[in-house]
C-alpha cells in the first residue's frame, strides 16, 4: 500500500458510483425533479428492483439524497454541485470520445439545434414558440419560461394549437433524450419550422437560466 492509498480509495467511491450506464441515467432523470423510486423507475425505463438497488449505491456515494413524506421517500440529487459535475462530465466525455459522439448521433440524429444562449435571446420574440414535450408533471415542476406543455404522446393531436409560421423550439429532458428530435421530425413533416434545444431542459438549467413553474 502506498501512503496516499486511503485518500484515493475515497475518491474511487465516486468513480465506482458513476461506472454504470444505469446509474448515470438515474442521475440525469433525478436532475430534472425529485421522484419516488416507482416514478424514477418508470421515467428512466428501468425495472423497479434494479432502480432501488442502484439508488442505494448512489446514496452511499453521497450523490443522491432522500426525504420522507408519509410512507413515501422522494429521491433527488444531493445538491447542485452534483448537477454541475454531471454536466461537466458529459461535456468532457463528449470532447474526448468519438464513440460517444457517434452514439449520440446514431440515437438522436443530426438535427441542427438551438443553443441555450440563442434561445435565451429569443424568448421575447413573439415568433418563437417553445414547446416542452416532456410529461406534464415534469413541466409543472420547472420549465423554460414561456414554454407550452405538449407531451409527446399528445403532439400529433394538438398540432392545430401551434401557430403556422412560428419558429418552434422543442425540448425534452436532457442532452441524450430522444423525444425532442422525434417531436421536431414530426413537426417538420407537418410543415413547421422546428429545431430541438441543445441539451434539453437540463442544458437550460445547468446553463444557469431561470425556470418557470
Amino acid at each position: 500500500m502506498f501512503p496516499e492509498e486511503p485518500i484515493y480509495a475515497q475518491l474511487a467511491r465516486v468513480g465506482k458510483a458513476l461506472a454504470s450506464p444505469v446509474r448515470l441515467r438515474l442521475l440525469d432523470v433525478l436532475d430534472q425533479r425529485e421522484r419516488t423510486v416507482e416514478e424514477l423507475a418508470q421515467a428512466a425505463g428501468i425495472p423497479l428492483k434494479n432502480t432501488s438497488a442502484q439508488l442505494q449505491q448512489l446514496r452511499a456515494a453521497r450523490l443522491v439524497s432522500g426525504r420522507r413524506e408519509g410512507t413515501r421517500i422522494y429521491y433527488r440529487l444531493a445538491d447542485e454541485g452534483v448537477s454541475r459535475f454531471l454536466g461537466e462530465l458529459q461535456a468532457f466525455a463528449g470532447g474526448r470520445l468519438a464513440e460517444l459522439r457517434d452514439a449520440v448521433r446514431d440515437r438522436l440524429g443530426s438535427l441542427e439545434g438551438v443553443g441555450v444562449e440563442e434561445l435565451a435571446a429569443r424568448l421575447e420574440d413573439p415568433g418563437t414558440i417553445v414547446v416542452d414535450v416532456r410529461p406534464a408533471a415534469d413541466h409543472a415542476a420547472g420549465h423554460v419560461p414561456g414554454a407550452i406543455s405538449v407531451p409527446m404522446e399528445e403532439l400529433r393531436d394538438r398540432l392545430d394549437e401551434l401557430p403556422a409560421g412560428a419558429r418552434i423550439v422543442a425540448y425534452c429532458g436532457g442532452p441524450y433524450c430522444v423525444v425532442s428530435p422525434e417531436a421536431v421530425r414530426l413537426l417538420r413533416e407537418h410543415g413547421f419550422d422546428a429545431r430541438p434545444l441543445d441539451g434539453g431542459y437540463l442544458g437550460w438549467r445547468r446553463g444557469g437560466k431561470s425556470l418557470a413553474r
